[in-house]
């Protein structure tokens, strides 16, 4: 990988912004690829700005690589202000930010970000429950929120494998 887009990665990593659960999320997507085992889920709390309904805050939870992590920081970041139709138009290469162009064996990072942002903010999906507890149960995890699903359950998008890198 190109040393100065390591250096971007380390440097985003230093300071995540917006990492953990968010009580009281109106919206939840969780995203997985079973290729390699990385796993994300995002929080969307929105508010109303001028008569359009905004995010105004989203955080994330990964079991994934630096990258997976870094770019999900970034696009947390990238996505407040904006409608949920304004987020689901940013591609995947957009919502990397100021990392600039992931190369080809990175590129899934960004799509696992993506996925869980479409899975978050899908206008077919019920988002009138939260996915997961408001308050987390004791000595609850991620890990528990994908292996034992709570009431009204979880959805869970594999990703397909694209053998070139691109959507």
């Amino acid at each position: 990988m190109n040393p100065d887009l390591e250096k971007r990665i380390r440097e985003a990593m230093l300071h995540p912004q917006n990492m953990g659960e968010m009580s009281g999320a109106d919206s939840v997507g969780t995203v997985g690829n079973s290729e390699c085992g990385e796993m994300l889920r995002m929080w969307v709390k929105f508010k109303d700005e001028k008569g359009r309904k905004v995010i105004d805050r989203a955080t994330f939870q990964s079991f994934g690589c630096e990258t997976a992590i870094a770019v999900a920081s970034l696009a947390t970041e990238l996505i407040r202000g904006k409608t949920a139709e304004e987020a689901l138009a940013m591609k995947t290469e957009e919502l990397a930010g100021e990392l600039g162009p992931l190369p080809p064996m990175k590129i899934h990072c960004a799509q696992l970000v993506e996925g869980a942002l479409r899975s978050a903010l899908d206008p077919k999906a019920d988002h009138t429950k939260p996915a997961v507890p408001a308050q987390p149960t004791a000595n609850s995890n991620l890990l528990d929120n994908f292996t034992k699903p709570k009431e009204g359950g979880v959805r869970l998008v594999f990703l397909d494998k694209k053998e070139d890198g691109k959507k």
